[in-house]
């Protein structure tokens, strides 16, 4: 039972393009700001999921990491714009997002703050840029006048496709001639194949199902871009942060020890503990998913922000126009303070109760 309870209902939808700053001030305005609480005085956060799949803050919750806050699960999202707008708009308590996403919406008005990495790419988890061997499509600049295939506009997708093509040496008015096509993740390898899309971003499961077939090669990945790269935070609003500071903390420190729990814990082992958590909280989702899981694809131990993997954004939508010159730094929106891998609590090495880690 909840002390301060509220009702559960669906979220709304919201577009992935950001919301104007006046709109986005009135939404945030809104709405009360004392968090539930739980008969035992946990602070509740609620939260979206994402189907078939566990969050490190999920593993954290369920690994026994966190002591003063519980989670209450209010549907799943598929967009990381999305789920970041309804952290912003108070309809959960934090979201995840690429960070040219956050950046977007800290700079549209919205007082929203990273606390900790929340995905990226390593040598097994990343996002492949797909096109079908007879398409004769070898080049950046072959794309020119082509589709490509994206889960959503305004985030992970379109900035690394747009990214890749500027350092290969398209101009701007080149770069604009290549169109972004949204497409569900589940339906991209169809469209490729069929040639409705040039191009189809392809990650996970459906990138190793499609490979697998044959027929398709990538032009570029997003590791081939930056390496081994933490590409979204965790954001909370900055209102919520200043009053709740230990409900924060403790999600920080319990969600960056679940994620170096899956960097340093076998694949075996992962997989089981997923299954367990899935069949338990009987949500009806397909387990298969678990098949192609590999790696927690955050390459940085507990998930430590670092400055350039924010700034990297902030240049790029200065350098495009879409950010006024020097508006917003990196260091303004992100804090590792309650990180235990950054703080000096735990060593970057050490496990997930700060023991020593045998190396690889």
């Amino acid at each position: 039972m909840l002390s301060n309870t509220f009702r559960r209902r669906p979220l709304r939808a919201l577009a992935a393009a950001l919301v104007a700053p006046a709109l986005l001030a009135g939404l945030t305005a809104c709405g009360g700001s004392e968090s539930a609480t739980t008969a035992d005085g946990k602070t509740v956060l609620r939260y979206q999921g994402q189907t078939g799949q566990v969050t490190p803050f999920e593993l954290a919750d369920n690994l026994g990491y966190f002591s003063k806050i519980s989670l209450q699960w209010e549907g799943d999202t598929t967009s990381g714009p999305a789920n970041i707008q309804a952290a912003a708009t108070k309809q959960v308590e934090f979201g995840s997002a690429f960070n040219g996403a956050v950046v977007k919406l800290a700079a549209g008005g919205a007082p929203v703050q990273s606390v900790l990495s929340s995905y990226g790419s390593d040598a097994k988890s990343f996002t492949g840029y797909f096109v079908r061997e007879d398409a004769g499509i070898r080049t950046a600049r072959d794309l020119i006048g082509k589709k490509v295939g994206v889960n959503t506009l305004g985030a992970h997708h379109e900035f690394v496709t747009r990214e890749w093509l500027h350092q290969q040496g398209l101009s701007e008015d080149e770069i604009k001639q290549v169109q972004l096509i949204v497409v569900p993740p589940v339906n991209t390898e169809e469209a490729l194949r069929s040639g409705q899309i040039d191009v189809g971003a392809l990650g996970s499961v459906f990138r190793e199902t499609a490979v697998a077939r044959g027929g398709l090669h990538p032009l570029f990945t997003d590791k081939d871009i930056f390496g081994e790269f933490d590409y979204g935070t965790y954001v909370f609003r900055k209102d919520y942060i200043a009053q709740n500071p230990e409900a924060v903390k403790d999600f920080v420190q319990g969600t960056a020890r679940a994620t170096r729990w899956l960097q340093v814990t076998p694949r075996d082992e992962v997989v089981a503990k997923f299954t367990d958590i899935i069949s338990k909280r009987g949500r009806n989702e397909n387990l298969k998913l678990l098949d192609y899981w590999r790696s927690p694809g955050i390459p940085v131990p507990g998930a430590v922000i670092a400055d350039k993997e924010i700034q990297i954004w902030i240049d790029w939508l200065e350098r495009n126009g879409e950010l006024p010159k020097g508006k917003i730094t990196a260091k303004e929106l992100f804090t590792n303070q309650d990180n235990p891998y950054a703080n000096g609590t735990y060593q970057p090495s050490s496990g997930p109760t700060g023991e020593v880690v045998a190396a690889k």
